[in-house]
């Protein structure tokens, strides 16, 4: 099996099941066949972007981590830090809340951040109104901004 495959099973994988650990998830691949060591899904994991988080039957689990722009400036990073109030989702839409007069400015630094999930975004006085893809990338996109 190529490695492109073994990377896609293993962002199947993770969001059918939780796994804690490499090896959970080593042990995992190896049963399905694709005769895996624990460093090789350590590269895996580091080249997928994976990281740790809350996991529902589990402590932690392995889940998708999106990565913001490298060209974005500190200054904009800076200004959605200094702007936004709070982040939700409720279905596919991501709704910021920003100081007064600060809707536009939020959706200007999360334009520049170029998240691949967002279809659109839509600035009102002290709102920003993200449409994304899917619910899950919208909860995955309200996570990353909350880490911002």
């Amino acid at each position: 099996m190529t490695k492109k495959q073994r990377l896609e099973k293993i962002l199947s994988l993770i969001e059918e099941e939780e796994f804690s650990t490499q090896e959970e998830l080593t042990d995992k691949l190896n049963e399905l066949g694709y005769n895996v060591s624990q460093a090789t899904v350590s590269r895996d994991i580091n080249e997928l972007n994976l990281k740790k988080d809350a996991g529902k039957s589990r402590k932690v689990k392995y889940v998708k981590q999106l990565k913001v722009q490298p060209q974005v400036s500190d200054k904009i990073i800076d200004l959605y830090k200094n702007i936004a109030l709070s982040v939700t989702s409720a279905n596919n839409l991501v709704i910021i809340r920003t100081l007064i007069g600060n809707g536009n400015s939020a959706g200007v630094a999360i334009d520049a951040m170029h998240f691949p999930q967002i279809l659109g975004t839509v600035a009102g006085d002290d709102t920003l109104l993200i449409v994304t893809k899917t619910e899950k990338d919208a909860e995955s996109l309200v996570k990353t901004l909350r880490e911002i």
